[in-house]
């Protein structure tokens, strides 16, 4: 028999084959025990920067029991509250600071029912919470004075016997003529109902459509002025029930300011 017949048969000689796997099995056991307990290193290598490969000097042990590292949780997204918005409302109390406005026969003064009356209505609507300012005719503050609303506060002359009534306007050329009539609409419709007067359009004048103060303020506030009522005629309302004056006004500028329909 030739050599090369008798490599053939040791090849595939069964019990040869057997043995070699048995040996793998063994080598394969001993590993599995060896290597985790770091008895037996394992040979690293890595390749270097010609491509070339090359061993990792010093064994490296790998541990069975090694902690899976767990993964932190995130922390919530902060939940973010929207700040309510806070109305803030100018109230210009007409003539205060600057003159007295029409004056009586008996020395009835118009500033003293404006103030009287303006003071009232930031009383109450603060007492919603509101930011509002009490502000003085040719205020400093009015320069480009920015608000949710802005209505300044004046009475009619005591120079027309037999006159009732009261009047409301805002600027003949607004910047933003829906807002404004509808500020208008809303304090009209609630003076109306509180006080009982009567609406007096045929008596507006280019004093309450040209207003000082429409071209001073910012032109995104809305603005109008109220003539109250006359001095002679209305007196008693505007003097003695001037609370019921200033819920009228009050009640026009929370129905503008939260929505209602005039």
């Amino acid at each position: 028999m030739g050599p090369e017949r008798m490599k053939r048969k040791q090849d595939s000689d069964p019990w040869a084959v057997a043995w070699a796997v048995r040996s793998l099995v063994v080598i394969a056991f001993l590993a599995a025990f060896a290597v985790p307990t770091g008895l037996l290193p394992i040979v690293a290598v890595a390749t270097d920067a010609g491509g070339e490969l090359t061993q990792v000097q010093g064994p490296i042990t790998i541990f069975l029991n090694t902690p899976v590292p767990t993964a932190t949780p995130l922390p919530p997204e902060p939940q973010f509250t929207p700040t309510p918005h806070v109305p803030r409302i100018g109230i210009i109390a007409g003539h205060y600071g600057s003159d007295s406005g029409a004056i009586c026969e008996d020395g009835l003064m118009e500033v003293d029912v404006n103030l009287n009356v303006a003071r009232q209505v930031v009383v109450l609507l603060s007492a919603r919470g509101w930011d509002v300012q009490l502000l003085e005719e040719f205020d400093v503050r009015l320069n480009q004075y920015r608000a949710d609303a802005l209505l300044s506060i004046h009475a009619d002359s005591c120079g027309v016997p037999g006159k009732s009534g009261f009047k409301m306007a805002r600027a003949e050329s607004s910047y933003i003529p829906g807002s404004e009539d509808r500020l208008v609409d809303c304090v009209s419709m609630s003076y109306a109902e509180a006080t009982g007067l009567q609406f007096d359009a045929y008596t507006i004048t280019y004093d309450m459509t040209r207003y000082h103060a429409y071209y001073e303020i910012d032109p995104n506030t809305p603005a109008a002025i109220i003539e109250a009522g006359f001095m002679l005629d209305d007196r008693e309302l505007l003097t003695e029930r001037s609370d019921v004056v200033a819920r009228g006004i009050a009640d026009g500028l929370i129905c503008f300011i939260e929505g209602s329909a005039p």
